[in-house]
């Protein structure tokens, strides 16, 4: 993953020629940084840019890389849009890859954001899945937190959830973000916070 400096007399003839020179579309550059070079006699604008493809087969490489080294290789599919990419492993060994709750892939998708991010001055973000089981974990979180809201109205007792994380956490105060019976708090401390699903004042 190449950074590339380019001048011009404006930032966007600076664009203009990195396109050129990489031949690439201009929704593949990513525009790091701008620097203002002008001085009394002549006005220069200096970009530092990087090639949107060449992050993407960086992310694939440090991947497969990483999988490798845990004895669970597979496929990636790779999906791109504007400046969010997603990523997602096929494996025979998925279970290896998730992880007890998830724990493997988040920090996986931690790791491969971290070394994507500190070479970007604006932060790329980066979705990391394994045989689409963050998909299929949302909707059984989506399900369990109605079907427990559903219990707390009917015996008017408050229910505590399992420690989840953050992402986990929001996707239940989503879901009952518009209930007419129950409201949502989080309590506890990292890495144990939970959700209390509570009655609301008739």
């Amino acid at each position: 993953m190449n950074k590339y400096y380019y001048e011009g007399k404006t930032k966007e003839a600076a664009i203009e020629l990195a396109l050129e020179e990489l031949k690439i579309a201009r929704e593949d550059l990513v525009v790091n940084n701008v620097e203002d070079k002008s001085g009394i006699l002549k006005k220069t604008v200096k970009i530092e840019a990087l090639n949107m493809n060449e992050i993407i087969s960086y992310i694939k490489e440090n991947v497969s890389e990483i999988i490798k080294k845990m004895n669970a290789g597979g496929n990636l599919e790779v999906r791109r849009r504007e400046e969010s990419i997603s990523v997602t492993i096929f494996s025979e060994n998925n279970a290896i890859l998730i992880g007890k709750n998830g724990k493997n892939v988040a920090a996986l998708q931690l790791l491969i954001r971290q070394m994507v991010n500190t070479k970007l001055s604006r932060p790329l973000s980066i979705v990391l899945d394994v045989g689409n089981y963050k998909e299929k974990r949302a909707r059984n979180i989506t399900y369990l937190a109605k079907k427990l809201a559903r219990e707390a109205y009917k015996t008017k007792t408050e229910v505590t959830m399992d420690s989840m994380n953050s992402y986990e956490r929001r996707l239940v105060h989503e879901a009952l973000a518009d209930d007419k019976y129950v409201y949502t708090e989080s309590i506890g401390e990292e890495p144990n916070r939970k959700v209390v699903i509570k009655l609301k004042e008739q």
